[in-house]
């Protein structure tokens, strides 16, 4: 059993039972304790487990980690993310960019792309463009805030910036996952920013998703999008070759960005 298959069975027995022991997933998947202890710490990032001594108890697939938390999370896969995923902008678009940090990579990346206009639902990125426009003294790319309730990941959601949304027609939209699974697709702790997430797909001609290895196997509370929904997918080289045939069969094109090394 590959590494996201076993990740979605672990999962799936904290959700069951409650908790799950080291000892006895170590035995049930013949595999060492110290590869269920990665495992483990894989879910625990994402929230969907807390670790504990000797195994894991079920975390909370409706809560969804602070910004500057997930910010340290996978940097040298966000940056490389975030280089595919710029070269995929063309000049003189219409981009509009989703909150979370793998995004907040990104926008940094188009800040050097001209005659931009970008659309977003992330406070971060607001202060990232006008923090470079004054700085640089420079023209940066043309920028609308949707309005709406704010997140712990410092994104607006909710009836007013889906409201804003569904009156925009753009060139394509980056938008990043909590959880990203064959079965569930793009998934999200956060109900509103699930309904938002499905009002930038519904405005954009083409989507790109951006989620960085450990987002495989990891379901949250809402699904957003399906994975034949996605036009191009970008992630990094730490993804498993069984994920990237899934991805490959299912999304319109898969770009797997390499890390330094």
């Amino acid at each position: 059993m590959l590494a996201p298959q076993r990740r979605a069975v672990i999962l799936e027995l904290v959700r069951r039972d409650g908790a799950v022991r080291v000892a006895e997933l170590a035995s049930q998947f013949s595999v060492s304790e110290m590869t269920v202890r990665r495992d483990l710490d894989v879910l625990a990032r994402s929230g969907a487990v807390e670790k504990t001594y000797g195994g894991a108890v079920a975390g909370s697939a409706a809560e969804e980690p602070a910004f500057e938390a997930k910010s340290r999370l996978e940097p040298s896969a966000k940056e490389a993310i975030a280089t595919g995923a710029a070269a995929l902008v063309e000049p003189g678009s219409v981009v509009a960019i989703a909150g979370g940090t793998t995004m907040h990579a990104v926008a940094r990346r188009l800040l050097a792309i001209p005659g931009l206009t970008l659309v977003t639902n992330s406070l971060p990125i607001v202060d990232l463009v006008r923090g470079h426009v004054a700085k640089q003294g420079a023209d940066g790319p043309a920028l609308l805030l949707t309005g709406g309730s704010i997140t712990p990941s410092a994104a607006l959601v909710g009836p007013l910036a889906d409201q804003s949304i569904r009156s925009l027609h753009v060139d394509l939209v980056i938008l990043g996952a909590y959880g990203v699974s064959e079965r569930a697709g793009l998934t999200t702790p956060n109900l509103a920013e699930a309904q938002t997430n499905r009002a930038l797909i519904a405005s954009a001609r083409r989507v790109v998703v951006v989620a960085d290895h450990t987002k495989w196997g990891v379901i949250g509370l809402s699904g957003f999008a399906t994975l034949s929904e996605v036009d191009c997918f970008v992630t990094d080289d730490g993804l498993d070759q069984a994920a990237r045939l899934v991805l490959q069969e299912k999304v319109g094109r898969l770009v797997v960005a390499e890390q330094p090394a």
